[in-house]
């Protein structure tokens, strides 16, 4: 059996298995939520949350909490773009932005936004990567936005300190950087037509690159740190 009929044999099985519901899982584990989870209905398999909150936790790390916005985050990249010019050639700053630029150099050929489709996660967190490096985003650009959030969940009165949580708020705000893509042709008449395509903030792409991020910033957070002063 080849490889493309296994992964057809196995969407069949899942999407069959989604359809049935479990009701040994019933509720959402969100408290005061009481919604059945998405594996008490014909809506997936999901046992711990409805699907509400399961789109919630796809897109922002956290069944309950939001992603921060910009203007909670922008205060936090003002101290931590000025503590790395400060710091520039503190070891720790420089292997982090080291990590970074491999990170670029091994992410392989870089992907157009609406050629993403079919793609693994690993795969859409290595295209992020390419574009960032196509577009020639300074790598100090996304450390900067690390130490921003990390600074923002330690001055958060109620954070979610969760792994996970602060990978993918990394992630989101690395994603922005560079997020699309933009082209502009001449059409009939001399008319001018553009596309613009941005791929989806969300899922298992933004743990892979969050994960990316961690291993690259580690030593960073573990040995030398802004204090946000806030």
């Amino acid at each position: 059996m080849t490889s493309w009929s296994k992964k057809r044999e196995r969407k069949e099985e899942v999407k069959a298995r989604a359809k049935e519901p479990s009701f040994r899982f019933h509720t959402c584990r969100v408290m005061g939520c009481g919604k059945p989870s998405r594996a008490a209905t014909q809506d997936g398999l999901d046992t711990f949350y409805c699907r509400s909150h399961a789109d919630h936790y796809s897109r922002h790390g956290s069944p309950y909490k939001r992603s921060y916005g910009a203007s909670e985050i922008a205060p936090h990249r003002m101290i931590a773009r000025a503590w790395l010019e400060a710091n520039k050639d503190d070891m720790w700053v420089t292997n982090a932005i080291q990590r970074i630029q491999r990170l670029y150099a091994n992410a392989g050929p870089h992907v157009e936004a609406f050629r993403l489709n079919g793609l693994s996660p690993q795969e859409r967190a290595r295209a992020a990567w390419a574009r960032l490096r196509k577009a020639q985003v300074d790598p100090r650009k996304v450390v900067e936005a690390c130490l921003a959030v990390e600074l923002t969940i330690r001055a958060d009165i109620q954070p979610d300190r969760k792994a996970e949580f602060k990978r993918v708020q990394w992630a989101k705000q690395v994603h922005k950087l560079a997020s699309g893509t933009h082209k502009k042709w001449s059409g009939i008449g001399g008319g001018k037509t553009e596309l613009h395509v941005y791929p989806r903030s969300r899922g298992q792409a933004l743990r892979h690159l969050g994960a990316d991020l961690e291993q690259a910033i580690e030593l960073l957070l573990a040995h030398s740190l802004p204090e946000s002063g806030l």
